[in-house]
């Protein structure tokens, strides 16, 4: 069977067991790493061979004819959000009017989240949108290439580093806006297959990642492009909760309004809500 996930330390931390023969029951999976920008663009192809993905809640307009959501595995959370970081202190949104915004992809929650912020907040909307690889954008703003970008996963704890500093938490800001954990990253797999199973592989993956914490420590610093450790630590903290157990109500009333609010907006297309139930 064939898994893409990103090799970001929550995704190889839940998905450790699973790819090392640990879940009794499952088969042999060969692993695709990916940044979930390339994972999102994969499913919506209509011809990627992936049987299981991790992708960009903000992608699931595109896939849900051919893939379904399961119920676990993904990235929900509170106060884990994106950034919107600037080289110089700006404390009013509205001098992003017209400006340069790096973003890491166009179908991601981070940018449907910016976006809708920046409809309340951005008099006449941002000006031009590029996309880079996330690891790239933080420098771009130090050295002022783009005047603002949007970060994900661990930047939130270094951006400092690069002197750059925070005009908005998109995450708080979604969180006092909705009162929901903010929907990062869903898990898919194709709906021809026992999604069931896959679904029961998949919770006894996170089980046992909870239960043996330290057994796939060397596979997730491998894959963590020489992050700290105690980088690596903290980023499977904010991201593996219990959202990634099962999304419970919340997290399906999460993806539902986030949906819903970025189809008003011409972001996504619009959802039919019975694709987004769990068939399993």
């Amino acid at each position: 069977m064939k898994i893409a996930f990103s090799p970001c330390p929550n995704d190889t931390f839940v998905f450790h067991a699973l790819t090392h023969g640990l879940v009794p029951g499952a088969p042999e999976f060969d692993v695709t790493y990916a940044d979930i920008d390339i994972t999102n663009n994969l499913a919506a192809s209509g011809d990627s061979d992936l049987d299981v993905l991790k992708i960009s809640y903000a992608a699931l307009p595109w896939v849900l004819k051919d893939y379904a959501l399961l119920p676990c595995g993904g990235a929900l959370g509170r106060g884990c959000g994106p950034l919107v970081l600037t080289k110089d202190k700006l404390e009013d949104p509205s001098a992003l009017s017209g400006k340069r915004v790096a973003v890491p992809s166009e179908r991601s929650t981070a940018y449907l989240l910016f976006r809708l912020w920046a409809a309340q907040n951005v008099p006449g909307g941002v000006g031009e949108i590029i996309v880079m690889p996330f690891h790239e954008i933080m420098p771009a703003v130090q050295s002022g290439k783009i005047d603002a970008g949007l970060v994900i996963h661990e930047a939130r704890f270094t951006y400092q580093n690069y002197d750059l500093s925070m005009l908005v938490d998109l995450g708080s800001w979604w969180e006092s806006d909705t009162g929901l954990p903010i929907p990062l990253g869903a898990i898919i797999a194709r709906r021809s297959l026992d999604l069931a199973a896959i679904s029961s592989w998949i919770e006894k993956s996170v089980e046992y990642a909870w239960k043996h914490p330290e057994a796939s420590k060397d596979y997730v610093l491998q894959h963590a492009q020489e992050m700290d450790p105690a980088v690596a630590e903290q980023h499977i903290n904010l991201y593996v909760n219990d959202f990634t157990g099962n999304l419970g109500s919340s997290g399906y009333a999460a993806i539902s309004t986030l949906l819903t609010r970025a189809a008003d907006e011409g972001l996504v297309p619009a959802v039919d809500p019975a694709l987004l139930e769990f068939p399993g």
